[in-house]
């Protein structure tokens, strides 16, 4: 039976990037939901066998500008209370943080361009394609989140000790941009154009060039990442 990944998108540009060619590989079915425009009472969203809440530019706790916040949170909040396998990436890391009754606020450091990690134990296991490629992930925030309960730190930084987290087999968050492709970001570059203006140190024709020096190995890593964690770690 064919499987099916959901993806809810917060802007049109943050797409699943280097994850499709590596969902459809192993045969999987995607489908996108709209922030702020579909439901979240949408059956599908607990019935599909991976969804993947992306990332965007609004916070994790503006629910009072964005109410779809709340109903986002509660769907992702019934799938990790169900054991369903649950992505996030940065955005939806930080919303996954928050269902799990974590606290997510402004981080003292704004993180745009690549940058390396540091793995635990258990992160060498999980983003093993990642960490053992040594592959500089993006990184496109200035929130941060304390650990959840139960949950395992896999991976840190000089700014951040929350880049990655897991719970059980069944749900993988990352603080970063484990997605994102070189090609992509040229859709970032111009959707995110107000954000690279006024971050001093930051500009475009300097992450474009970091973009090519450390998108393909990141590219190549990351979908072995998500491929490895769907047939070891994420139940069927």
């Amino acid at each position: 039976m064919t499987k099916r990944a959901l993806a809810i998108r917060h802007v049109h540009f943050e797409d699943l990037g280097s994850f499709r060619p590596a969902l459809e590989t192993l045969g999987y079915r995607i489908g996108y939901r709209e922030a702020g425009l579909d439901s979240f009472a949408d059956p599908a969203l607990m019935d599909a066998d991976l969804l993947v809440v992306l990332g965007g530019p609004i916070g994790a706790c503006e629910e009072a500008s964005y109410p779809f916040l709340s109903d986002e949170i509660a769907v992702i909040e019934r799938r990790l209370a169900a054991r369903r396998p649950t992505i996030g990436i940065c955005l939806g890391a930080q919303l996954m943080a928050r269902a799990l009754g974590a606290r997510v606020y402004p981080g003292g450091v704004k993180e745009i361009g690549y940058g390396r990690l540091t793995y635990t134990l258990e992160g060498e296991q999980v983003l093993a394609p990642v960490a053992e490629a040594g592959a500089a992930v993006l990184h496109w925030h200035g929130d941060t989140f304390d650990l959840p309960a139960g949950a395992v730190r896999l991976a840190s930084n000089a700014h951040y000790e929350n880049q990655a987290f897991a719970l059980g087999d069944f749900a993988l968050a990352t603080q970063f941009h484990i997605e994102a492709t070189a090609a992509g970001l040229e859709r970032w570059f111009i959707g995110h154009t107000l954000e690279i203006a006024t971050t001093p140190g930051v500009d475009v024709p300097a992450l474009r060039a970091q973009a090519a020096q450390e998108g393909p190995a990141l590219e190549a890593a990351a979908g072995e990442t998500l491929k490895q964690w769907l047939r070891v770690g994420a139940p069927a």
